[in-house]
Protein backbone atom coordinates (compact mmCIF):
# COMPACT_ATOMS: atom_id res chain seq x y z
CA UNK A 1 0.00 0.00 0.00
CA UNK A 2 1.49 3.34 -1.09
CA UNK A 3 1.43 6.45 1.09
CA UNK A 4 -0.44 9.45 -0.29
CA UNK A 5 0.12 13.09 0.60
CA UNK A 6 -2.64 14.58 2.73
CA UNK A 7 -3.56 18.13 1.61
CA UNK A 8 -5.71 18.62 4.73
CA UNK A 9 -2.61 18.61 6.96
CA UNK A 10 -0.65 21.82 7.46
CA UNK A 11 2.93 21.89 8.77
CA UNK A 12 3.82 24.90 10.93
CA UNK A 13 6.16 25.98 13.73
CA UNK A 14 5.49 24.66 17.21
CA UNK A 15 3.79 27.16 19.54
CA UNK A 16 4.61 26.34 23.20
CA UNK A 17 1.56 28.14 24.59
CA UNK A 18 -1.12 26.35 22.58
CA UNK A 19 0.61 23.15 21.41
CA UNK A 20 2.41 21.66 24.42
CA UNK A 21 -0.45 19.52 25.76
CA UNK A 22 -1.45 18.29 22.30
CA UNK A 23 2.15 17.43 21.45
CA UNK A 24 2.43 15.45 24.67
CA UNK A 25 -0.70 13.53 23.67
CA UNK A 26 0.85 12.59 20.30
CA UNK A 27 4.05 11.50 22.06
CA UNK A 28 2.05 9.21 24.36
CA UNK A 29 0.12 7.65 21.47
CA UNK A 30 3.30 6.97 19.51
CA UNK A 31 5.02 5.28 22.45
CA UNK A 32 2.37 2.63 23.03
CA UNK A 33 4.27 -0.63 22.63
CA UNK A 34 3.07 -3.99 21.28
CA UNK A 35 0.81 -5.93 23.60
CA UNK A 36 2.77 -8.29 25.86
CA UNK A 37 6.14 -6.75 25.00
CA UNK A 38 8.47 -4.48 26.94
CA UNK A 39 8.48 -0.88 25.69
CA UNK A 40 10.46 2.24 26.59
CA UNK A 41 8.57 5.46 27.30
CA UNK A 42 10.00 8.99 27.47
CA UNK A 43 8.79 11.66 29.87
CA UNK A 44 9.79 15.11 28.59
CA UNK A 45 8.95 16.67 31.97
CA UNK A 46 6.51 19.09 30.36
CA UNK A 47 9.07 20.55 27.94
CA UNK A 48 8.67 19.35 24.32
CA UNK A 49 11.85 21.24 23.39
CA UNK A 50 14.05 19.65 26.07
CA UNK A 51 16.02 17.51 23.61
CA UNK A 52 16.99 20.43 21.34
CA UNK A 53 16.86 23.65 23.36
CA UNK A 54 20.55 23.44 24.33
CA UNK A 55 21.66 23.42 20.69
CA UNK A 56 22.85 26.68 19.07
CA UNK A 57 19.95 26.72 16.55
CA UNK A 58 16.81 24.60 16.80
CA UNK A 59 13.26 24.28 15.51
CA UNK A 60 10.21 22.13 16.17
CA UNK A 61 7.47 21.61 13.59
CA UNK A 62 3.99 20.20 14.05
CA UNK A 63 1.55 18.74 11.53
CA UNK A 64 -1.99 19.97 12.11
CA UNK A 65 -5.20 18.45 10.73
CA UNK A 66 -7.25 21.32 9.30
CA UNK A 67 -10.26 19.55 7.79
CA UNK A 68 -12.19 18.79 10.97
CA UNK A 69 -14.19 21.09 13.27
CA UNK A 70 -11.33 21.01 15.79
CA UNK A 71 -7.73 21.37 14.67
CA UNK A 72 -5.72 18.37 15.84
CA UNK A 73 -1.96 17.92 15.98
CA UNK A 74 -1.17 14.63 14.27
CA UNK A 75 2.61 14.75 13.87
CA UNK A 76 5.79 16.52 14.90
CA UNK A 77 9.53 16.65 14.30
CA UNK A 78 12.50 18.41 15.87
CA UNK A 79 15.73 19.63 14.35
CA UNK A 80 18.90 21.54 15.22
CA UNK A 81 21.92 22.90 13.36
CA UNK A 82 25.54 23.32 14.40
CA UNK A 83 29.09 23.27 13.05
CA UNK A 84 31.10 20.07 13.53
CA UNK A 85 34.28 18.39 12.38
CA UNK A 86 33.77 16.14 9.35
CA UNK A 87 37.40 15.26 8.62
CA UNK A 88 40.96 16.46 8.91
CA UNK A 89 43.83 17.63 6.74
CA UNK A 90 47.54 18.05 7.20
CA UNK A 91 49.06 21.44 7.81
CA UNK A 92 52.80 21.83 7.40
CA UNK A 93 53.82 24.04 10.32
CA UNK A 94 57.59 23.75 9.91
CA UNK A 95 60.23 21.67 8.18
CA UNK A 96 59.48 17.98 8.80
CA UNK A 97 56.75 19.04 11.24
CA UNK A 98 53.09 18.47 10.41
CA UNK A 99 49.85 19.02 12.27
CA UNK A 100 46.35 17.71 11.62
CA UNK A 101 43.71 20.41 11.55
CA UNK A 102 39.94 19.85 11.45
CA UNK A 103 37.73 20.26 8.41
CA UNK A 104 34.41 21.69 9.55
CA UNK A 105 30.94 21.68 8.09
CA UNK A 106 27.48 22.82 9.12
CA UNK A 107 25.35 19.79 9.92
CA UNK A 108 21.68 19.41 10.86
CA UNK A 109 20.29 16.77 13.18
CA UNK A 110 16.72 15.56 12.71
CA UNK A 111 15.06 13.79 15.65
CA UNK A 112 11.78 13.02 17.37
CA UNK A 113 9.70 12.35 14.24
CA UNK A 114 6.22 11.28 15.37
CA UNK A 115 2.98 10.67 13.48
CA UNK A 116 -0.27 9.76 15.23
CA UNK A 117 -1.13 6.07 14.60
CA UNK A 118 -4.51 7.04 13.11
CA UNK A 119 -2.85 9.31 10.54
CA UNK A 120 -0.03 7.12 9.28
CA UNK A 121 0.52 6.17 5.63
CA UNK A 122 -0.76 9.56 4.52
CA UNK A 123 2.61 11.14 3.75
CA UNK A 124 2.67 13.25 6.93
CA UNK A 125 6.07 12.00 8.10
CA UNK A 126 7.61 12.76 4.70
CA UNK A 127 6.00 16.21 4.69
CA UNK A 128 7.44 17.00 8.12
CA UNK A 129 10.92 15.87 7.08
CA UNK A 130 10.82 17.92 3.87
CA UNK A 131 9.71 21.06 5.68
CA UNK A 132 12.42 20.62 8.28
CA UNK A 133 15.03 20.16 5.55
CA UNK A 134 13.96 23.48 4.02
CA UNK A 135 14.81 25.17 7.31
CA UNK A 136 18.11 23.26 7.48
CA UNK A 137 19.08 24.68 4.08
CA UNK A 138 18.04 28.19 5.12
CA UNK A 139 20.39 27.81 8.09
CA UNK A 140 23.24 26.87 5.75
CA UNK A 141 23.48 23.20 6.67
CA UNK A 142 25.41 21.08 4.16
CA UNK A 143 24.31 17.74 5.61
CA UNK A 144 21.40 16.34 7.59
CA UNK A 145 21.55 13.21 9.69
CA UNK A 146 19.26 11.20 11.94
CA UNK A 147 19.66 8.33 14.39
CA UNK A 148 17.45 5.31 14.91
CA UNK A 149 17.54 1.78 16.25
CA UNK A 150 19.03 -0.33 13.48
CA UNK A 151 16.13 -2.78 13.89
CA UNK A 152 13.47 -0.08 13.39
CA UNK A 153 12.59 -1.13 9.84
CA UNK A 154 9.82 1.44 9.37
CA UNK A 155 12.08 4.37 10.28
CA UNK A 156 15.03 3.10 8.23
CA UNK A 157 12.78 2.52 5.22
CA UNK A 158 11.22 5.99 5.41
CA UNK A 159 14.56 7.78 5.53
CA UNK A 160 16.58 5.64 3.11
CA UNK A 161 13.89 4.91 0.51
CA UNK A 162 11.69 8.01 0.58
CA UNK A 163 13.77 10.82 2.06
CA UNK A 164 17.08 10.19 0.27
CA UNK A 165 19.23 9.33 3.29
CA UNK A 166 21.95 6.68 3.27
CA UNK A 167 23.29 4.53 6.07
CA UNK A 168 26.36 6.26 7.49
CA UNK A 169 27.58 5.20 10.94
CA UNK A 170 26.69 2.38 13.35
CA UNK A 171 27.74 3.47 16.86
CA UNK A 172 27.01 1.40 19.95
CA UNK A 173 25.03 2.58 22.95
CA UNK A 174 26.50 1.12 26.15
CA UNK A 175 24.26 1.09 29.21
CA UNK A 176 25.25 0.18 32.75
CA UNK A 177 22.90 0.02 35.77
CA UNK A 178 23.49 2.10 38.88
CA UNK A 179 23.79 -0.24 41.86
CA UNK A 180 22.72 0.37 45.43
CA UNK A 181 26.35 0.02 46.55
CA UNK A 182 29.31 2.32 46.04
CA UNK A 183 31.79 1.16 43.36
CA UNK A 184 35.46 1.43 44.43
CA UNK A 185 37.68 3.62 42.24
CA UNK A 186 41.12 2.36 43.38
CA UNK A 187 42.33 5.81 44.36
CA UNK A 188 45.73 4.58 45.48
CA UNK A 189 46.75 3.64 41.94
CA UNK A 190 44.82 6.27 39.99
CA UNK A 191 44.63 10.03 40.37
CA UNK A 192 41.29 11.54 39.35
CA UNK A 193 41.38 15.22 38.44
CA UNK A 194 38.34 17.40 37.88
CA UNK A 195 39.07 19.89 35.09
CA UNK A 196 37.62 23.36 34.86
CA UNK A 197 35.50 24.05 31.73
CA UNK A 198 38.38 26.07 30.27
CA UNK A 199 40.91 23.29 30.96
CA UNK A 200 38.52 20.72 29.50
CA UNK A 201 37.98 22.82 26.38
CA UNK A 202 41.72 23.17 25.81
CA UNK A 203 42.26 19.43 26.26
CA UNK A 204 39.35 18.46 24.03
CA UNK A 205 40.28 20.85 21.22
CA UNK A 206 43.87 19.60 21.27
CA UNK A 207 43.11 15.86 21.51
CA UNK A 208 39.63 15.56 19.93
CA UNK A 209 39.39 18.53 17.58
CA UNK A 210 39.80 16.36 14.47
CA UNK A 211 37.35 13.69 15.70
CA UNK A 212 34.26 13.28 13.53
CA UNK A 213 31.20 15.23 14.82
CA UNK A 214 33.31 17.23 17.32
CA UNK A 215 31.22 20.40 17.95
CA UNK A 216 32.84 23.73 17.19
CA UNK A 217 31.02 25.24 20.19
CA UNK A 218 32.40 22.69 22.67
CA UNK A 219 32.76 25.51 25.21
CA UNK A 220 28.96 25.91 25.22
CA UNK A 221 28.58 22.21 26.04
CA UNK A 222 31.14 22.30 28.85
CA UNK A 223 29.64 25.44 30.41
CA UNK A 224 26.05 24.21 30.20
CA UNK A 225 24.34 23.75 33.61
CA UNK A 226 23.57 20.13 32.66
CA UNK A 227 27.29 19.38 32.37
CA UNK A 228 28.42 17.91 35.70
CA UNK A 229 32.13 18.04 35.00
CA UNK A 230 35.06 16.69 33.03
CA UNK A 231 37.33 14.19 34.78
CA UNK A 232 40.84 13.10 33.88
CA UNK A 233 42.39 9.85 35.14
CA UNK A 234 46.17 9.47 35.29
CA UNK A 235 48.45 6.89 36.97
CA UNK A 236 49.54 7.81 40.48
CA UNK A 237 51.68 9.69 41.42
CA UNK A 238 51.32 11.95 38.33
CA UNK A 239 50.14 15.40 39.41
CA UNK A 240 48.12 17.95 37.47
CA UNK A 241 50.01 21.17 36.78
CA UNK A 242 47.71 22.68 34.20
CA UNK A 243 46.70 21.88 30.64
CA UNK A 244 49.82 23.29 29.02
CA UNK A 245 52.09 21.11 31.16
CA UNK A 246 49.92 18.05 30.56
CA UNK A 247 49.93 18.48 26.78
CA UNK A 248 53.69 19.09 26.62
CA UNK A 249 54.64 16.35 29.11
CA UNK A 250 51.76 13.85 29.28
CA UNK A 251 51.91 10.71 31.44
CA UNK A 252 52.45 7.35 29.75
CA UNK A 253 48.69 6.71 29.94
CA UNK A 254 45.58 8.80 30.57
CA UNK A 255 41.81 8.78 30.07
CA UNK A 256 39.11 11.43 30.11
CA UNK A 257 35.32 11.71 30.12
CA UNK A 258 32.59 14.25 30.84
CA UNK A 259 29.26 13.69 32.60
CA UNK A 260 25.93 15.12 31.37
CA UNK A 261 22.83 15.26 33.57
CA UNK A 262 20.12 13.93 31.23
CA UNK A 263 17.96 13.27 34.30
CA UNK A 264 17.12 16.97 34.59
CA UNK A 265 16.16 17.19 30.90
CA UNK A 266 13.91 14.14 30.51
CA UNK A 267 13.20 10.79 32.12
CA UNK A 268 12.31 7.32 30.90
CA UNK A 269 10.22 4.36 31.99
CA UNK A 270 10.07 0.68 31.02
CA UNK A 271 6.55 -0.70 30.66
CA UNK A 272 5.19 -4.11 29.83
CA UNK A 273 7.57 -6.15 32.00
CA UNK A 274 6.14 -9.30 33.56
CA UNK A 275 5.59 -9.69 37.30
CA UNK A 276 8.43 -12.21 37.39
CA UNK A 277 10.91 -9.75 35.88
CA UNK A 278 9.82 -7.04 38.31
CA UNK A 279 10.09 -9.43 41.27
CA UNK A 280 13.60 -10.59 40.30
CA UNK A 281 14.74 -6.99 39.89
CA UNK A 282 13.29 -6.04 43.26
CA UNK A 283 14.97 -9.02 44.94
CA UNK A 284 18.37 -8.06 43.51
CA UNK A 285 17.98 -4.53 44.90
CA UNK A 286 16.94 -5.87 48.31
CA UNK A 287 20.02 -8.09 48.57
CA UNK A 288 22.27 -5.25 47.42
CA UNK A 289 20.76 -2.95 50.06
CA UNK A 290 20.99 -5.29 53.07
CA UNK A 291 24.30 -6.94 52.05
CA UNK A 292 26.21 -4.13 50.30
CA UNK A 293 29.62 -5.68 51.07
CA UNK A 294 28.81 -8.53 48.68
CA UNK A 295 28.70 -5.94 45.86
CA UNK A 296 26.11 -8.00 43.97
CA UNK A 297 25.09 -6.30 40.69
CA UNK A 298 21.49 -5.25 41.24
CA UNK A 299 18.92 -4.39 38.60
CA UNK A 300 17.57 -0.85 39.12
CA UNK A 301 13.88 0.01 39.20
CA UNK A 302 13.26 0.96 35.59
CA UNK A 303 9.52 0.34 35.89
CA UNK A 304 8.78 3.85 37.08
CA UNK A 305 10.16 7.16 35.69
CA UNK A 306 13.94 7.16 36.05
CA UNK A 307 16.84 9.35 35.07
CA UNK A 308 20.32 8.66 33.76
CA UNK A 309 23.68 10.35 33.32
CA UNK A 310 25.24 10.38 29.86
CA UNK A 311 29.00 10.05 29.46
CA UNK A 312 30.57 11.86 26.51
CA UNK A 313 33.98 12.95 25.30
CA UNK A 314 35.49 9.59 26.24
CA UNK A 315 39.04 8.93 25.15
CA UNK A 316 42.58 8.33 26.22
CA UNK A 317 46.04 7.16 25.28
CA UNK A 318 48.62 4.65 26.44
CA UNK A 319 48.61 0.98 27.45
CA UNK A 320 46.74 1.65 30.69
CA UNK A 321 44.02 3.82 29.10
CA UNK A 322 41.32 1.15 29.42
CA UNK A 323 42.18 0.56 33.07
CA UNK A 324 42.01 4.31 33.73
CA UNK A 325 38.70 4.53 31.89
CA UNK A 326 37.24 1.87 34.21
CA UNK A 327 38.22 4.08 37.16
CA UNK A 328 36.49 7.06 35.53
CA UNK A 329 33.35 5.00 34.86
CA UNK A 330 33.31 3.88 38.50
CA UNK A 331 33.49 7.53 39.55
CA UNK A 332 30.67 8.41 37.14
CA UNK A 333 28.61 5.53 38.54
CA UNK A 334 29.01 6.90 42.05
CA UNK A 335 28.01 10.38 40.88
CA UNK A 336 24.89 8.89 39.29
CA UNK A 337 24.14 6.97 42.49
CA UNK A 338 24.35 10.18 44.50
CA UNK A 339 22.21 11.95 41.91
CA UNK A 340 19.39 9.40 42.15
CA UNK A 341 19.89 7.94 38.67
CA UNK A 342 19.13 4.38 37.60
CA UNK A 343 21.46 4.11 34.61
CA UNK A 344 24.68 5.44 33.14
CA UNK A 345 24.92 5.43 29.34
CA UNK A 346 27.31 6.43 26.58
CA UNK A 347 27.54 6.19 22.80
CA UNK A 348 30.72 5.47 20.85
CA UNK A 349 31.97 4.29 17.50
CA UNK A 350 31.81 0.50 17.33
CA UNK A 351 35.59 0.37 16.76
CA UNK A 352 36.48 2.93 19.46
CA UNK A 353 39.86 1.89 20.99
CA UNK A 354 38.71 2.70 24.56
CA UNK A 355 35.54 0.56 24.22
CA UNK A 356 36.81 -2.41 26.25
CA UNK A 357 37.36 -0.19 29.28
CA UNK A 358 33.70 0.82 29.62
CA UNK A 359 31.57 -1.35 31.97
CA UNK A 360 28.13 -2.14 30.56
CA UNK A 361 25.40 -4.76 30.49
CA UNK A 362 24.98 -6.41 27.11
CA UNK A 363 21.25 -6.93 27.71
CA UNK A 364 20.71 -3.20 28.13
CA UNK A 365 23.08 -2.05 25.36
CA UNK A 366 22.33 -1.91 21.64
CA UNK A 367 23.57 -0.77 18.22
CA UNK A 368 22.42 2.51 16.73
CA UNK A 369 22.18 3.55 13.09
CA UNK A 370 22.95 7.04 11.79
CA UNK A 371 21.73 7.96 8.32
CA UNK A 372 22.94 11.02 6.43
CA UNK A 373 21.85 13.15 3.47
CA UNK A 374 23.72 15.79 1.49
CA UNK A 375 21.74 19.04 1.33
CA UNK A 376 24.19 21.33 -0.47
CA UNK A 377 25.79 21.11 -3.89
CA UNK A 378 28.88 22.96 -2.68
CA UNK A 379 31.79 21.52 -0.67
CA UNK A 380 33.12 23.30 2.40
CA UNK A 381 36.52 21.76 1.74
CA UNK A 382 37.38 19.90 -1.44
CA UNK A 383 39.97 17.80 0.41
CA UNK A 384 37.29 15.64 2.02
CA UNK A 385 34.74 15.92 -0.80
CA UNK A 386 31.36 14.34 -0.14
CA UNK A 387 31.24 13.45 3.58
CA UNK A 388 28.46 10.91 3.02
CA UNK A 389 31.00 8.70 1.23
CA UNK A 390 33.77 9.00 3.85
CA UNK A 391 34.96 5.79 5.51
CA UNK A 392 34.01 5.28 9.18
CA UNK A 393 36.74 6.64 11.50
CA UNK A 394 37.83 4.83 14.67
CA UNK A 395 36.18 7.46 16.88
CA UNK A 396 33.20 9.81 16.82
CA UNK A 397 32.18 12.55 19.25
CA UNK A 398 28.60 12.24 20.44
CA UNK A 399 27.12 15.57 21.52
CA UNK A 400 25.16 15.10 24.78
CA UNK A 401 22.75 17.87 23.76
CA UNK A 402 21.31 15.54 21.13
CA UNK A 403 20.84 12.41 23.20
Amino acid sequence: MEDHEDSSVMVRNFDPERDSERVESVERMCEVGPSGKISLFTDLLGDPLCRIRNSPSFLMLVAEETSGPVREIVGLVRGCVKTVTCGKKTNFTAVHNTKSIPIETKVAYLLGLRVSPSHRRRGIGLKLVQQMEKWFKQMGAEYSYMATDKDNEASVKLFTERCGYSKFRTPVVLVNPVYRHHVPVRRGKVNLIRLSPHEAETLYRNQFGTTEFFPKDIEAVLNNPLNLGTFLAVPAPFQWNGTEHFLSQPPHSWAVLSVWNSKNAFQMEVRGASRLVRALAQTSRFIDRVLPWLKIPSFPNLFRPFGFYFLYGLGGAGQAAQHLMRALCAHAHNLAREGGCSLVATELASCEPILAGIPHWERLSFSDLWCVKRLSEEYTDTEIGDWTKAKPPPSIFVDPREV
